[in-house]
């Protein structure tokens, strides 16, 4: 797999995303990965203890330096709090992204602000002929996200993906695109 030219540290006039590191797991599975209510629309399941947060930072920093998977820690510029995570899957070029941000951080517009810098960075490498994500048709605030980072809606997929956060049943998807 090529790897992409992705720098471990991003910067937003309200926000620094780092490449996520071992050190982040307890602030983690505090701020985000052990909340019910954060972890409802994504695709792992809510973590049950901080082991289960350090086997995903294992997989995390491992995917990195395969080029696979970016994944950033998002904090605040001021005060350096982690507020939630970014991720970019790579797929030879066709790259699919996601983010979770701490439930008390919600409405303060830190995804829009993540994705925008994220998007800018990968939608100009010469490697990437695709960027896209999907949202459980039921998760608002996610699609104003991609809306406002200028994703188009592509397709809406019945019965498309199992939230293992929502009981696994088979839920109704949106898949987004980024035009290039």
């Amino acid at each position: 797999m090529q790897r992409l030219s992705i720098p471990s540290t991003l910067e937003t006039p309200r926000l620094i995303l780092q490449r996520l590191r071992y050190e982040d797991a307890e602030e983690m599975f505090y701020t985000y990965a052990s909340k019910e209510e954060a972890t409802r629309f994504v695709s792992w399941p809510t973590h049950q203890s901080v082991k289960d947060t350090r086997a995903f930072l294992n997989y995390a920093v491992a995917a990195w330096s395969k080029g696979s998977d970016y994944s950033f820690s998002i904090r605040l510029k001021d005060s350096f709090r982690l507020v939630g995570s970014f991720g970019i899957i790579n797929e030879s070029g066709k790259i699919q992204f996601g983010y979770i941000i701490s439930p008390t951080q919600w409405g303060k517009g830190y995804a829009t602000e993540a994705c925008l810098k994220v998007l800018q960075l990968i939608r100009v490498l010469p490697e990437v002929y695709r960027i896209g994500t999907f949202v459980d048709a039921e998760n608002i605030a996610s699609m104003r996200v991609l809306q406002k980072c200028g994703l188009v809606e592509e397709a809406r997929l019945p019965n498309w993906f199992r939230f293992v956060n929502q009981g696994n049943q088979p839920k109704d998807c949106i898949l987004f695109k980024l035009p290039l």
